[in-house]
């Protein structure tokens, strides 16, 4: 773990809390304005944690059968959608844990599940097709189906949903789900990430590669050399930066300018085992990262995408997601032997 120990922290990460859940968990975030933490497990349990103390403010067990796969916060914290193995979307209260919605989306595993930025749309996806929802859980439309299983969903505006698979990124109306776009490449893309104005699309490869298209003249450029596949990816709220995994370091790119192309990336060096995820902080220069050995890190960064640590911590196990709190001040981990962690986060 990098020289650290489970449950240690030091320099911008200090003490905060660390709970529980029955199993690896898988996706979790902020909610109630950061008065609560909600996280979701391998087992189909979900929790929710009080924000400062990490005490449980309720549980609930079983409620997808074979496990939960994704989760998505509802833009104004009070509501939130889980997706799992059952087929199910479960649109649920942050603050009693409560099923409002229950949506039977298919009949395989639905692996995505995304609130459009103005809370008005929920899409989700099960195998090949996706579908979307109006904030009642009504079903408005569904696409035909895509040439692979549907690997990642982002909302690139509150009218358009981007959607990745084998082959293509392809861009929905929201409303009425025709396609406005598709932008093609012969590989199968992992993930996928927008900048914050929805003109970048980047994904990772699994040839171990990032490939990413500029939306207005749809010219494309990859990023290569990476030792694994680059499942982690991240923009800073700018625009201007975009973090990627795929392997022990995190690369950062800056698009400003004439970048990425023909630059040279910030490397930043700490994790030992391969990096699992990365998030931006809101309105700051910090980068969190965590990998399959356990260490959180946070990064200063600077606008030519170089940077240094200025707080550590560990966890038990491989860290499986990062969530800021939204003013910054929180930060939260969830990892796989099932734990979370809560750091405080200082200005220094």
């Amino acid at each position: 773990m990098s020289g650290l120990n489970a449950g240690s922290a030091s320099g911008a990460l200090r003490r905060g809390w660390s709970a529980a859940v029955g199993d690896y968990a898988i996706a979790g975030g902020w909610c109630l304005r950061g008065e609560a933490l909600i996280v979701g497990d391998a087992a189909g349990g979900v929790y929710a944690f009080d924000g400062k103390s990490g005490a449980t403010t309720w549980e609930r067990r079983g409620v997808h059968e074979g496990g939960v796969l994704a989760m998505a916060i509802h833009p104004g914290g009070t509501v939130f959608a889980t997706a799992g193995q059952d087929s199910r979307v479960l649109i649920r209260s942050a603050a009693e844990g409560q099923v409002s919605r229950t949506i039977d989306v298919g009949t395989g595993w639905v692996e995505n599940v995304a609130w459009s930025p103005d809370g008005r749309w929920l899409a989700a996806s099960c195998s090949r097709q996706v579908r979307a929802y109006d904030a009642d859980g009504e079903e408005v439309w569904r696409s035909d189906d895509h040439p692979s299983t549907v690997s990642a969903i982002a909302w690139s505006s509150a009218g358009e949903l981007a959607t990745a698979c084998y082959g293509r990124v392809a861009f929905f109306d929201a409303s009425t789900g025709e396609i406005r776009q598709k932008l093609e490449w012969q590989g199968s893309l992992v993930s996928m990430v927008l900048s914050p104005d929805g003109g970048i699309v980047v994904c990772g490869s699994q040839d171990n590669s990032v490939h990413f298209w500029r939306r207005a003249t749809e010219e494309d450029s990859m990023m290569s050399g990476y030792p694994a596949k680059p499942s982690a990816l991240a923009f800073d709220d700018t625009g201007t930066l975009l973090a990627t995994g795929g392997g022990e370091a995190v690369t950062v790119w800056s698009f400003a300018g004439r970048g990425p192309e023909d630059t040279r990336p910030g490397v930043l060096e700490y994790h030992n085992q391969t990096v699992t995820t990365l998030a931006f902080a809101r309105r700051a220069m910090r980068l969190a990262s965590g990998g399959r050995d356990g260490a959180v890190v946070v990064w200063s960064i600077r606008k030519d995408g170089r940077g240094d640590p200025i707080g550590t911590a560990a966890v038990a196990g491989a860290v499986a997601e990062l969530y800021w709190r939204r003013d910054g001040r929180a930060l939260a981990a969830l990892d796989a032997q099932g734990g979370v962690t809560a750091w405080r986060v200082s200005n220094t």
